[in-house]
C-alpha cells in the first residue's frame, strides 16, 4: 500500500508554506531568474539571508539533491537552533530522503522551539505510518488542546493508525468523523476505502472511491483503489479504466503502472 505517499505530501506542504518560526530576517533582494551558481555565490555572501537560504534549498530540492539541501538546512539549524521553521524544513528533506528518524528529530526540535499544531500532525503521521502509538498520544493532545480546525487532521490520523496496524474496525469510526466536519478530505475517503478493501466490502470501497473522485476529479490515489477494488469484484474493465486516470493524474504512480500490465496482460 503506498501510505508514504500521504506522509511526504503532508510535509512538502509544511515545507513551502510561509514562515511563522523565530528566524533571522536578514533579506536581500529574491533572485528570480538566479540560476543555481547564482543562488550559491549569493548565499555564501549573504549567509543570514533567510529568502535566499531557502530558496537554494528548494532549487537543490527540485533538482533531486537532497544531500546539498540538507546540508544547507543542517548548517542553518547549527547557526540558529531556535529556527523553527527551518527545523521543519529539514524533517521534510530526511523524510523525503527515507531517513525517517532524522525526520522525527527535527520535528521534535521544531515543536520545542514553537509548538504549532501543523508540526504536531506532520510528526504524528510519521508515527501512525510507522505503527507507533505515540501518533495517538499526539492526536489526543491536538483534540484537546488545539482549534476545532486541526480536528480533522487528528482524527485522520486516528483512523490512518489503525488502519497501518491492520485493525479497519476501529480506523472507520475515526475516518467518519473526519468526513463529517470535511467532506473534502481526500486521504480520510481513501484510508475508508482501504478500511473497507480490508474487510472485503468491495462495494462500500468503490462507493466511498466514487464519491471521492466525483468530489476530487484528478485524485489519482482514488482511482488506483477503484481499480484494486474492481479487480476484487473481477470488473476488468472498470479495473483498467481506473487504473489508467491513475496514470492520466500521475503518469509516475508506480503502483497503478504495475497493476495496469498485469491486467492488460491477461
Amino acid at each position: 500500500m503506498p501510505y508514504l505517499r500521504i506522509i511526504a505530501s503532508g510535509l512538502i506542504v509544511l515545507f513551502f508554506s510561509a514562515c511563522t518560526g523565530n528566524q533571522n530576517n536578514t533579506v536581500k533582494p529574491r533572485l528570480n531568474t538566479a540560476t543555481l551558481s547564482d543562488l550559491e555565490k549569493a548565499v555564501a555572501t549573504y549567509p543570514d539571508s533567510a529568502t535566499l537560504v531557502q530558496e537554494l534549498i528548494q532549487t537543490y530540492h527540485k533538482r533531486g539533491n537532497y544531500d546539498s539541501a540538507i546540508a544547507i538546512a543542517e548548517r542553518t539549524v547549527r547557526r540558529d537552533t531556535g529556527n523553527s521553521y527551518m527545523w521543519n524544513v529539514l524533517a521534510s528533506l530526511k523524510f523525503e530522503s527515507t531517513d525517517t528518524l532524522g525526520a522525527i528529530d527535527a520535528l521534535e526540535h521544531a515543536i520545542g522551539n514553537y509548538p504549532l499544531p501543523e508540526y504536531y500532525v506532520a510528526l504524528a503521521t510519521i508515527y501512525a505510518g510507522m505503527k507507533n502509538k505515540n501518533a495517538l498520544h499526539i492526536t489526543d493532545y491536538l483534540l484537546e488542546n488545539t482549534p476545532t480546525k486541526n480536528w480533522d487532521d487528528a482524527y485522520f490520523i486516528k483512523g490512518y493508525y489503525y488502519n497501518c496496524i491492520g485493525q479497519p474496525l476501529k480506523a472507520i469510526p475515526y475516518l467518519d468523523s473526519c468526513l463529517g466536519s470535511n467532506y473534502t478530505y481526500m486521504y480520510a475517503y481513501r484510508e475508508k476505502a482501504i478500511a473497507m478493501y480490508d474487510l472485503k466490502k468491495y462495494e462500500e470501497a468503490v462507493r466511498i472511491l466514487t464519491k471521492a473522485v466525483t468530489i476530487q476529479n484528478n485524485y489519482e490515489e482514488g482511482y488506483y483503489w477503484l481499480g484494486r477494488a474492481y479487480e476484487k469484484l473481477n470488473k476488468k474493465d472498470s479495473a483498467i479504466e481506473s487504473y489508467q486516470f491513475a496514470l492520466l493524474y500521475d503518469n509516475e504512480f508506480p503502483e497503478a503502472r504495475e497493476a495496469l500490465e498485469k491486467l492488460t496482460k491477461k
